[in-house]
Formats: C-alpha cells, sequence, structure tokens
C-alpha cells in the first residue's frame, strides 16, 4: 500500500514532469481514495477501460491518454460526466503522462518501443527540439523494408502502413509514437533511411516519396502500450503494490 500524494510525487519526479510544456495537465487528474493497494494502467482512459478497473478492483488508474485537453470544452458534461462520475463513485483515481511518458529514456513508449523491435537509439529526436520525446540510431543489423514491416506486425500484432520509395535496406531509423507524422521531414534531414510512427496523414506519402525515406505508421495505440505498462511495473516493485495492463482494443 502507498500513499497516493506519495506516489504521484514520485513518478513526478522520477518522469521529470516539469519541463515539459504539454496539451494537457500530467499527473493526478482525478483524485479517489487517498491509499492505492491496485494499479490498472491502460494506454487511453476510455469508459471502457474505467469499467474493466473498476471490475479489476482497482485503486488507481494509470494512463498515457487521460483527461482535459487544450482547447476542448470546458463543461462536464456527456460522456466526460459518465467517465469522471464513474471514477468517482468507485473511489478511482485517475493518473495520466502524455509527454514526459513519451520522453522516460528507460520507462518511456519510445525507449520501450525500441527495446521490443529491436531499435539501437543513438540520440533524442528531433535534436532540435528541447524536449525530444522520440529518438533515433539503427537496427542491431541492416534489414530489408518489407522484413522489418513483418517484423514490426509480429510484434505489435498489427500490420503497418509502409510507404516505400526505395528498394534500399534499412540502416538507420528515426522514431516517435504515436500521432507524430508530421516529425518525418526531420528524419529525413537527419539522413535516416526510415521513419516509425503511429499515425499517418495524407501527405506523408508525398513527403515519404519526394524525400526518399521508407515511413512506417504502425498505429498510434499499438506503438503506446508499453510505457505505461513499464512505469506501472516500475511502481509495482517500487511501493510494493499489485498493478494489471489490461489492452482496451483500439486499432488506429
Amino acid at each position: 500500500m502507498v500513499q497516493l500524494s506519495k506516489l504521484v510525487n514520485y513518478t513526478d519526479t522520477l518522469l521529470t514532469s516539469g519541463r515539459f510544456r504539454d496539451y494537457c495537465p500530467n499527473g493526478l487528474q482525478v483524485e479517489g481514495r487517498p491509499e492505492i493497494r491496485k494499479l490498472v494502467c491502460g494506454v487511453s482512459a476510455c469508459q471502457a477501460l474505467i469499467d474493466a478497473a473498476v471490475a479489476a478492483k482497482a485503486d488507481a488508474l494509470l494512463v498515457h491518454h487521460g483527461y482535459f485537453w487544450k482547447g476542448e470544452a470546458g463543461p462536464i458534461t456527456g460522456m466526460k460526466m459518465r467517465r469522471i462520475k464513474a471514477l468517482l463513485d468507485a473511489g478511482i483515481s485517475l493518473l495520466a503522462w502524455h509527454l514526459p511518458l513519451d520522453a522516460h529514456p528507460e520507462l518511456g513508449n519510445n525507449a520501450q518501443l525500441g527495446q521490443k523491435l529491436g531499435l539501437i537509439p543513438e540520440n533524442s529526436f528531433p535534436e532540435q527540439d528541447e524536449a525530444a520525446v522520440g529518438l533515433r540510431g539503427r537496427l542491431a543489423e541492416p534489414m530489408a523494408a518489407e522484413a522489418f514491416a513483418v517484423q514490426i506486425e509480429q510484434i505489435l500484432q498489427r500490420p503497418p502502413l509502409h510507404i516505400a520509395p526505395n528498394q534500399r535496406p534499412i540502416k538507420t531509423i528515426a522514431w516517435c509514437s504515436g500521432g507524430a507524422q508530421a516529425y518525418i521531414e526531420a528524419a529525413a534531414d537527419a539522413g535516416m533511411d526510415a521513419y516509425l510512427t503511429g499515425e499517418v496523414s495524407e501527405q506523408t506519402f508525398h513527403l515519404a516519396q519526394e524525400r526518399d525515406i521508407h515511413f512506417f505508421a504502425a498505429g498510434h495505440h499499438a506503438t503506446e502500450r508499453y510505457g505505461v505498462q513499464a512505469l506501472a511495473a516500475h511502481l509495482s516493485q517500487k511501493f510494493n503494490i499489485e498493478s494489471e495492463f489490461i489492452d482496451v482494443l483500439n486499432p488506429v
């Protein structure tokens, strides 16, 4: 068992949350019971995940995508009301870390994604960004782009969209989980053979073709499963609490 405030303060320090200018509040978003015995984690705080956390008798729910995003409507009505009410009725705290969880060099989404795919990080990406959350590096061994696409599908359990402008093997790669398709030009500027992210936009096809760089969109959800699991496992060991990952299906 751990005090909610102690766990939140520890995690804020661990993830250096204060250095990020984020699109949402990081840390405690909805306050529940003051003590945590069981922590459930998942990617996004949708109703299905909340319902699963309630069924699992969680004291806190740890997510990457929480609430109160910049630009969203302020009133707590409709879907937002139902979600928050379900948390409050069950006494479950909602904990969310966004960019800080993307960026952590060991527990972060990009560090964990690189480990899963066998990528060797060499620097942050994009390098000119003071709060860069992505990574760039290389494959352990050069690989045909088609073979790398198969590897992504096998590990992330979904086929990536692959834009292939050339037949050269992939040696160097940059990656940034989630909706970071706009960084493809930064990857090309850095001389990378390939760029991997979660989402894709219409113009990405033309950018990949004209900048001669392989592009892989492996799914926003699929590329961001691993940070919350690593963080929850760390907190479970640190504070001797139970943790459980619940993966709510999302093909995007």
